[in-house]
């Protein structure tokens, strides 16, 4: 709701500036031009104007006649003032100014009536226009040197070139309306071209606001601009507000105000203070949605809800996990109960009641294992997260770290904060990225190094971010990034597709007896051919009944029951199970089930050993995780052959994992890094970070504040340093 206080804001107190010369403009009663002129130091001299011309060519004769016709007797021609009978001739070619002068007068007890009819005859000879040039009382000069001068008007208009403007709103600076949208991209901040490609709108920027949001203006900022600031700055920006403010402005704004700076506050709290207020929420991670969230709800002081997050300390440094806490508590003292989905440690230890459910995942989970305090779960001998929870069970740090010559270094890099960062990554071992969130992690490695190296090696990328140059990449012959993107959009994508490993389920099928006889080939046993693929759902399992006016609903397909294939196709078996049942089956089965099919096994161990046995093979992509999306991509890079020159870049890929899946996950990259291939890893998780050769740590903070190389060597290095993953990785390290 901060950019609903923020419309408010500016529509009240914002001052409307022309859009085509800048000049500020603002709107008053008579009374209120009135109590302005009276404020006026007693004894200052006052010229009242009414501006007739404003640098415009012309002798403008007719102009000085209906200023005769007024029955005033003096004009300010030009800066100098004339008896109208005295006004030299004007050259038709120049540009002139012209202003009737209404009336003189002294500020004193009592000039109140006289001083509104001079306003208000001034306001109809100019068009609802006053020039309030003041001096002091000791200064006596006629010409306009040592006067101050004031232009007030109860129009929204531009004294200079008489461009009016609609009144302020707060659909001003709202982009779902038409009173405020771009009337070029109609609110959506974007355009397509003459290719129809699209593109960031010309006449907006991008703000999906019209010129006239643009226009108006608070302490030199408009609502944009304001924006477009990290949340941190914006916070020191509420705070000085009132700085500066007329009393009337001051008591609109206060109120205003102090809900900005409380909001604020709470994102600030729960670690996202290097977001922009106007971050696209589409692209903020799952972790930032989640505390956005929470720092609503914390804001709204409901009581007697319960909350249920899931996973909210994603993308978290450890840094900022006693904040996140400190909110959830916050929460629960207001009377609420949270249910919190977490893997880290740290929020384990601050519950109140700690569920461990298991043993394992998929069918052979579903049990509560243990219940209790987390020290009850932690004493807990059957409880596997207990086990690490009291030290028994640990991700291994190794006691060697890997060093190389082997280098890459990737110079003076620009992008979004960075700070002209050179980087030198160690070929050949396993490096960790590390530092706050908004430190530049994903500036450096995603949108720099990736599209860099890509281009490099002839790989189609986004153009890489601002840098010098990238040297030391030949010793690299193939690029792998591994994110957390989905592996497909639609319900026939799933595991055993992206993986490859239905291509070859579907030749074992092709090979029984069954397929022979009835002239199968391979291609019967794909849910995409129409020959073998159920005609009803064409392959979903699912059917969609169309309600009109509200959300499609899909169903189990009456025909194959959700099977996908049709009954010709489902008669062919392969050690007494159909192609659906194969589907059907975990990846984890799957694997003991095709044990004696090498190429099927070697494919399937490999899922299983990113942690993904539980996982159905036919599992719809759509229903996946982004950590599990992420592994699954893992999983099927190890199962190719590894050039030994590959480098892999992977983003938080603990995310969703359990201390024993980080284990496994650690040992898979270990194996990767072993057969001389390079992994850089994107990562907050102390384990991972530990198992890690080398460390690069970005920071010392987020957004502005961030951008630089504060530290880099081996974890023990960082351990040494006073950085915000040194504190910590000290502290995990002497635990270990």
């Amino acid at each position: 709701e901060i950019y609903d206080y923020l419309r408010l804001l500016f529509a009240r107190i914002g001052i409307m500036h022309c859009v085509d010369c800048g000049t500020g403009i603002s709107t008053q009663t008579v009374d209120e031009i009135v109590d302005a002129v009276m404020r006026l130091p007693e004894g200052h001299r006052v010229m009242l104007m009414a501006p007739m011309v404003r640098e415009r060519r012309g002798a403008h004769q007719e102009v000085l006649q209906s200023i005769r016709e007024a029955q005033l007797i003096r004009a300010r021609v030009d800066g100098e003032i004339y008896l109208l009978e005295d006004v030299p001739p004007l050259a038709v070619r120049k540009n002139h100014t012209i202003e009737a002068i209404v009336d003189r007068l002294v500020i004193k007890p009592g000039i109140e009536t006289r001083l509104q009819d001079s306003i208000e005859t001034a306001l109809r000879l100019s068009g609802q226009t006053v020039l309030v040039a003041s001096q002091g009382k000791n200064v006596r000069d006629s010409s306009n040197n040592g006067f101050d001068e004031q232009l007030l008007s109860t129009a929204m208009a531009c004294p200079d070139c008489g461009f009016s403007f609609p009144e302020i709103e707060t659909r001003t600076f709202s982009f779902n309306s038409p009173l405020g949208a771009c009337a070029h991209c109609d609110g959506t901040g974007r355009v397509e071209d003459e290719a129809g490609i699209e593109i960031t709108c010309p006449e907006c920027g991008g703000s999906r606001l019209g010129p006239q949001a643009h226009a108006v203006k608070i302490k030199g900022l408009n609502i944009v601009e304001l924006c477009s600031q990290p949340l941190s700055d914006a916070l020191e920006w509420y705070d000085s507000l009132l700085d500066g403010l007329d009393p009337v402005h001051k008591r609109i704004a206060e109120p205003i105000r102090l809900e900005l700076i409380r909001r604020t506050k709470y994102l600030i709290r729960v670690g996202v203070a290097y977001l922009t207020m106007n971050r696209a929420a589409e692209t903020l991670s799952g972790g930032e949605l989640q505390r956005v969230r929470l720092a609503t709800n914390i804001g709204s002081g409901l009581t007697g809800v319960c909350y249920v997050l899931d996973e909210p300390s994603i993308g978290l440094h450890p840094a900022d996990h006693d904040r996140l806490i400190d909110c959830m508590r916050d929460l629960r003292e207001g009377g609420n109960t949270l249910v919190v989905v977490e893997h880290d440690e740290a929020t384990m230890r601050a519950a109140d009641c700690l569920v461990d459910v298991g043993p394992a995942a998929g069918r052979l989970g579903g049990q509560i294992i243990a219940k209790g305090t987390p020290k009850e779960v932690s004493d807990d001998q059957s409880s596997l997260t207990g086990a690490y929870l009291r030290g028994e069970r640990s991700v291994p740090v190794p006691a060697d770290r890997r060093t190389s010559k082997k280098r890459m270094k990737l110079t003076e890099v620009r992008t979004h904060n960075l700070d002209a960062v050179t980087v030198e990554f160690p070929l050949g071992t396993l490096i960790g990225i590390a530092g706050v969130s908004g430190s530049g992690k994903s500036s450096l490695i995603n949108e720099t190094l990736y599209p860099a190296l890509a281009e490099k090696l002839g790989v189609v990328a986004p153009a890489p971010g601002p840098h010098k140059r990238l040297t030391g990449h030949q010793s690299i012959d193939k690029l792998i990034p591994i994110d957390q993107s989905p592996i497909g959009r639609s319900s026939r994508s799933c595991p055993a597709t992206y993986s490859g490993v239905l291509d070859e389920i579907r030749k074992v099928f092709a090979a029984t007896r069954g397929a022979k006889v009835r002239g199968f080939a391979a291609n019967r046993f794909s849910f995409n051919s129409p020959a073998g693929r159920c005609q009803l759902c064409k392959g979903h399992g699912n059917e969609r009944i169309e309600m009109n006016f509200l959300s499609d609903l899909w169903i189990r397909c009456s025909r194959c029951g959700g099977k996908r294939f049709n009954r010709q196709t489902l008669q062919v078996r392969f050690k007494g199970a159909s192609i659906a049942d194969v589907l059907e089956m975990s990846i984890g089965e799957a694997a003991e089930f095709f044990e004696n099919v090498p190429r099927v096994k070697r494919l399937l161990d490999s899922l299983v050993d990113v942690g993904l046995g539980y996982v159905h093979l036919g599992q719809p992509s759509t229903t996946l995780s982004g950590g599990e999306a992420q592994r699954i991509k893992l999983g099927t890079e190890l199962a190719r052959v590894a050039t030994g020159k590959t480098l892999y870049l992977l983003d938080e890929p603990t995310t969703g994992l359990h201390f024993a899946d980080i284990e496994r996950l650690v040992a898979v990259l270990q194996r990767l890094v072993d057969s001389g291939n390079t992994a850089i890893v994107i990562e907050h998780n102390l384990e991972l970070l530990a198992a890690c050769d080398h460390l690069i740590e970005m920071g010392p903070n987020g957004g502005r504040e961030g951008g630089k190389l504060v530290a880099e060597g081996t974890p023990e290095h960082l351990a040494e340093c006073e950085t915000a993953t040194g504190r910590f990785l000290r502290g995990y390290l002497q635990s270990r």
